[in-house]
């Protein structure tokens, strides 16, 4: 443990961060997994399910916590999926 006051609170800092952007990335690929089941499956409400996940990608990617490419690749593969 540091023993000085500002390595103490960013200790705090980056543990609160790393919840918020743990959370962010799980809800990001539940989202996407929401999707391709349907996807698998069949479903009616694929468009729903697609505005969904691409908008999670798009938040978790505005955070910096996912590049760019990536996001816009994950997109393109759900769209691939969308129109099959």
């Amino acid at each position: 443990m540091p023993n000085i006051e500002s390595a103490i609170k960013r200790v705090r800092t980056s543990e609160a961060a790393n919840a918020k952007n743990s959370s962010q990335m799980s809800a990001m690929r539940t989202t996407v997994k929401k999707f391709e089941e349907a996807a698998a499956a069949g479903s009616d409400n694929l468009n729903d399910l697609y505005k969904e996940a691409s908008r999670a990608i798009d938040m978790v990617e505005s955070k910096g916590l996912i590049h760019k490419n990536k996001a816009n690749r994950d997109k393109a593969r759900l769209a691939k999926k969308l129109a099959k």
